[in-house]
């Protein structure tokens, strides 16, 4: 099945207009409220393996005290841990934001680089936290691909892939541009609301009758 440059757009569109009723995804409604680029790295690491509210709550008690790499690094790696209690692996990322603070004062003066290979070499950052710091971060085109993104792109048929790696490899290649911002926020609010990992609300979806449903069991 081969998604066309006009039906790619059909779809972006039908799913922008439905977006209004769903939740924004966290680190976006953060980004929309004027978070700097530093604050994006740091709610998406602590994001991971994590719920949103937990992620938005964390996020402002810590950023509250160390809104750059300086004042991060001012603070003991217990404080910042009980500042981020309960996300996923605090201590582990409290140790992490330590050492990521360290590196961009010595790499790049205290800011956080606009380019993915300067990000991917920072302690722990990997391929989705770096393209989202890009997008959310400086308003640049690239790919993040989470688990919805992934889980999506390959149910449409848009993709066929194994890993959330090699599904945004694919769709750099059929994916126009124009949309790359976007993509990613549109999707994971289309996957919380509408096209769940187990029983998707498929009566209900905006974007059904472009829809293979490859993959899907069950759906209500």
């Amino acid at each position: 099945m081969i998604w066309s440059s006009p039906k790619i757009d059909r779809f972006m569109g039908q799913l922008s207009e439905a977006y209004a009723g769903w939740q924004v995804p966290v680190i976006t409604l953060m980004a929309h409220r004027g978070l700097s680029p530093f604050g994006v790295l740091v709610s998406t690491l602590l994001s991971l393996r994590t719920k949103d509210a937990v992620t938005h709550a964390a996020s402002e008690r810590l950023l509250a005290v160390a809104r750059d790499p300086c004042a991060m690094l001012a603070l003991e790696e217990t404080t910042i841990a009980r500042l981020i209690y309960p996300v996923g692996f605090y201590r582990t990322k409290a140790r992490r934001l330590l050492e990521i603070s360290q590196a961009l004062i010595e790499r790049h003066a205290g800011e956080v680089p606009g380019e993915m290979a300067a990000l991917l070499a920072l302690p722990g950052v990997g391929r989705k936290t770096a393209n989202l710091v890009l997008i959310e971060g400086f308003g640049l085109p690239a790919i993040c691909v989470d688990t919805h993104v992934h889980r999506i792109s390959n149910r449409l048929g848009l993709v066929c892939a194994t890993s959330p790696e090699k599904t945004e490899i694919v769709l750099r290649q059929v994916l126009p541009q124009r949309h790359w911002i976007r993509f990613n926020e549109i999707l994971v609010a289309f996957g919380q609301a509408i096209c769940r990992p187990i029983s998707p609300f498929c009566s209900r979806c905006p974007v059904a009758e472009m829809c293979p449903r490859l993959g899907v069991g069950m759906s209500r």
